[in-house]
């Protein structure tokens, strides 16, 4: 069983940034589409950003610019950079592997921005 831990999460003002890692337990990161979602209380889940295992890259349009996955293979980890925050990305945010016929999802950490 992969697990998936996410870390980094916190207060921030707005224009802050923060710097979100998901580690896994097992070098999954390279065979596996990662994706970082996101869920504001009273709203469905959304995706934030994802990275394939070849390594093609998309963001939601909302952040867009401001942040940016990256992937350290050597690691098991991959990382949410987040500049620019604005209140409206307070949420929790997950990380998830999928490979075909299987998912694996972290436990959140918290992202709160101040304005």
């Amino acid at each position: 069983q992969v697990q998936l831990v996410e870390s980094g999460g916190g207060l921030v003002q707005e224009g802050g940034s923060l710097r979100l890692s998901c580690a896994a337990s097992t070098s999954i990161f390279s065979i596996s589409t990662t994706s970082w979602f996101r869920q504001a209380p009273g709203k469905q889940r959304e995706l934030v950003a994802q990275i394939t295992g070849g390594g093609t890259i998309n963001y939601a349009d909302s952040v867009k610019g401001r942040f940016t996955i990256s992937r350290d293979n050597a690691k098991n980890t991959v990382y949410l950079q987040m500049n620019s925050l604005k209140p409206e990305d307070t949420a929790t945010y997950y990380c998830h592997a999928y490979r075909p016929g299987y998912g694996y999802w972290g436990q959140g950490t918290q992202v709160t921005v101040s304005s």
